[in-house]
């Protein structure tokens, strides 16, 4: 078989690299991009220790080229980019073999003025807030305890899977609703307030995460879409936003109810830890037994008061209204008491129940099984099986022994 398709390759076959060169030559050979003036806006800026890097960035926002400018070459301009400009350049195309991206050598740079990108923005953000829609008055609170949570994120980021992980280890039994969204390009915009309203008209979220993991300041022009912004304003359900990094803020987060700019740290915003509430459940239980043993103590110190001064007066009768009073109060003391502490144990037994829902013998006694191979390790795949194998069978009642006879093919659910 090999042979075969060997003879189906071709002798003019090129490697990436040989690719890479060829079209580099191809680049550096044109005189007319030698020198090459351009004009564009400025959509992002970073400073490397090897020089500053940005991206310029047609008015319609369809058309975009990475630049540099070496640190060497800086000191000699006039003017450095400043995202949210436009900026007249002269330099150079060259192509970057490590990642097959052409890029442009600037060595010369001209303000020209504020960009049309970031004069909308500005005139957006402005309108918005002049609407309050950025007040923190309207801003809601989270749910202490919430029970459901819905996502609106996309399937395939990294994001999706950060923010599973993290709800799932500090709360656990928690209900996740994910409302898929696209969340780059044209189509996000749309697809975004289409999941926010899915999740409204569900009804069952008592908060929402609106995330996506960081990216260029381009891939995140979605979330200044005024289409998203007012679908969050007018949400019925409070939302938090995790988009981008620790530097990045979109007009999303300035609307959102609550602003955490990562998806991982909107996750641990949204949901309280379990453990923290069980440790800090505990404490109060300890304080309120410390509380009603010193009320208790001094309640006895004031009867043994009372006590001596009847004996002392010899007055029957108001030894028996002093008693009296003091039974009263110790009614209501027991009463106060017992009231404070069936409270708590309420507590205890709802976060007793949140702990059982991930007791692994509770999952076995619904009909689920553990497998375990010869030497006690979990199985977790057909591929790691063979057949003849013996295995160990845990049910909810009991343990069998079984042996491999046929190994079926993994079929999509």
């Amino acid at each position: 078989m090999d042979a075969e398709i060997g003879n189906f390759i071709p002798d003019t076959v090129l490697s990436v690299g040989g690719l890479t060169t060829y079209i580099q030559e191809l680049l550096e050979e044109d005189d007319r991009l030698h020198q090459v003036w351009l004009v564009g806006e400025v959509s992002s800026a970073n400073q490397h220790r090897s020089g500053v890097f940005f991206t310029l960035q047609d008015v319609d926002g369809k058309a975009a080229i990475s630049c540099v400018i070496w640190n060497h070459q800086a000191d000699k301009l006039a003017h450095l980019p400043v995202p949210g400009e436009q900026l007249l350049v002269l330099g150079s195309i060259r192509l970057y073999p490590p990642r097959g991206q052409y890029q442009l050598t600037v060595w010369y740079a001209l303000p020209a003025g504020e960009g049309l990108q970031a004069m909308q923005y500005r005139r957006l953000k402005n309108r918005l807030a002049a609407e309050g829609l950025f007040d923190v008055e309207r801003k809601r609170s989270l749910p202490n305890h919430p029970q459901v949570i819905a996502v609106v994120t996309s399937p395939q980021a990294a994001a999706w899977g950060d923010i599973q992980k993290t709800l799932r280890g500090r709360y656990p039994g928690l209900h996740v609703l994910f409302s898929p969204a696209i969340v780059q390009g044209e189509q996000a915009p749309d697809s975004i307030v289409n999941a926010i309203d899915r999740v409204q008209q569900d009804g069952r979220a008592e908060a929402l995460i609106l995330a996506r993991g960081g990216g260029a300041v381009e891939e995140l022009a979605c979330f200044n879409d005024e289409r998203v912004v007012r679908a969050i304003a007018t949400c019925n359900i409070p939302i938090i936003t995790g988009i981008g990094h620790q530097r990045d803020e979109s007009l999303a987060d300035l609307v959102a109810d609550i602003c955490a700019h990562t998806p991982t740290a909107a996750a641990e915003t949204a949901v309280p830890e379990l453990a923290e509430l069980y440790a800090e459940h505990r404490s109060r239980i300890m304080a309120l037994a410390a509380a009603a043993r010193q009320h208790l103590a001094a309640a006895q110190n004031r009867l043994q008061l009372l006590q001596n001064r009847c004996r002392q007066l010899r007055l029957d009768r108001q030894v028996r209204q002093e008693m009296q009073a003091i039974a009263a109060l110790r009614q209501n003391l027991i009463r106060a008491t017992k009231q404070r502490l069936e409270k708590e144990i309420q507590q205890c037994d709802f976060l007793g129940q949140k702990l059982a829902t991930i007791d692994p013998k509770v999952v076995l006694q619904r009909g689920y099984a553990v497998v375990r191979t010869e030497n006690g390790a979990i199985a977790r795949s057909t591929a790691d099986l063979s057949l003849g194998q013996e295995l160990d069978i845990q049910l909810g009642q009991g343990q069998i022994k079984v042996k491999i006879t046929d190994i079926l093919p993994i079929s999509d659910l």
